[in-house]
């Protein structure tokens, strides 16, 4: 100003996350406050691996009112003309939920596209993360672009199967159903002399994720279509995720996302078609498949909630270790028991090789798992 400015303008790549888009409201109003000048922000759109630019440009007159708002995720600015002052149309900002569903989409399309892929492949168990990711899918590239493998195992249940086909019914997608039960029973066969006498644990279990891993690999190395992995970031985070089984994948749309999230997303894209989007309006995700509990299903009966708390404890407890960096004490201040914080605390640590060797996915949190929270795999200061 001292040297005769007339205007600020800042050309910025500030990669998407939650509640940034305020901060950075924030920041322009205390510059404008001070200078007195009007101010205008131009930001990045598109994705590049885990950063989505959102775009969202917008300006304050010298007397810190804004006078242009451009649509968050929007690839073409709208116009703004300047006259001592920047002056446009003030768009209304987008819901939460909507910002980090079109993250999601901006995520998953570039990342296709910028690495050689037109189409995708997922495993469809019927479950919530696998259902949310088909549609993401769909909405990013288009139904003609996105496959998706039935893998039912002999724990697979009816219910699955059908939420499973009403998810591809709504969508319009092409599937295909590959039992892997006898496959299963082949490797137990293989392993029997070796395994004689030995109870059955997670080593079984985790024949069957690996082996749905196998068959999708396989699946894309024939037909070109790159593997989407449906963990979501509570799973990711505790380690309750395969090895090179549903780890498996080239990208991950909700790694960044929490499963309370999860469910906020299915509720928001079943009530509205975001913008942008290449899927169409209506129901996509089959209630049933949101109220049901979560289940793995790799063995009889199996709950999430048999070896976890509840996802909202969850969520909460994961939340303050990670995006909070809360010590243990306070978080047993805020109401949880002492002895599951400290279970969360210890698994995420745990885990952290598992999400060393994870898709990369969109990030959405101020902390997501990619570089903003760095901790090394071997360590002696777990207790």
């Amino acid at each position: 100003k001292k040297l005769g400015a007339d205007a600020l303008i800042s050309l910025n790549a500030s990669p998407f996350e939650k509640k940034k888009y305020q901060r950075r409201h924030n920041i322009v109003q205390k510059r404008v406050s001070e200078t007195g000048l009007p101010f205008l922000t131009v930001f990045s759109t598109g994705a590049q691996d885990d950063l989505v630019f959102d775009g969202g440009a917008f300006a304050y007159d010298g007397q810190g009112e804004v006078s242009f708002a451009d649509d968050l995720f929007s690839s073409v600015p709208k116009d703004i003309s300047f006259n001592m002052k920047f002056e446009g149309e003030i768009s209304k900002i987008a819901c939460e939920e909507e910002q980090i569903y079109q993250a999601m989409i901006h995520g998953l399309r570039d990342y296709t596209a910028k690495n050689g892929f037109r189409k995708v492949v997922l495993g469809l168990s019927g479950g919530v993360d696998s259902v949310l990711s088909s549609v993401v899918a769909v909405d990013a590239l288009g139904a003609e672009n996105v496959t998706v493998l039935l893998l039912p195992s002999e724990y697979t249940s009816d219910a699955s199967f059908k939420d499973a086909y009403d998810t591809i019914h709504a969508l319009g997608i092409a599937y295909e159903t590959i039992p892997i039960k006898s496959a299963v029973g082949t490797i137990l066969k293989e392993f029997s002399p070796i395994f004689e006498n030995m109870p059955q644990d997670l080593t079984e279990e985790n024949i069957q994720s690996r082996l749905r891993g196998l068959y999708l690999m396989t699946y894309s190395n024939k037909f070109g279509a790159m593997v989407l992995t449906t963990g979501n970031k509570s799973e990711v985070a505790v380690g309750y995720a395969t090895l090179y089984g549903d780890m498996c994948g080239g990208y991950n749309v909700l790694k960044d996302i929490y499963k309370t999230e999860v469910y906020k997303l299915c509720h928001y894209r079943n009530a509205n078609l975001p913008h942008g989007a290449l899927g169409s309006k209506g129901i996509k995700i089959p209630e049933n498949v949101i109220i049901k509990a979560p289940t793995a299903e790799l063995r009889p009966d199996q709950k999430d909630s048999d070896s976890l708390p509840e996802y909202d404890i969850l969520d909460d407890i994961l939340y303050r270790l990670i995006e909070e960096e809360q010590p243990i004490e306070d978080i047993i201040q805020a109401g949880h028991t002492r002895d599951i914080v400290i279970k969360i605390w210890r698994l995420v640590h745990r885990a952290e090789y598992k999400r060393r060797q994870s898709a990369p996915g969109p990030k959405i949190s101020k902390k997501s798992f990619t570089k903003e929270r760095r901790y090394p795999i071997s360590h002696s200061f777990s207790d």
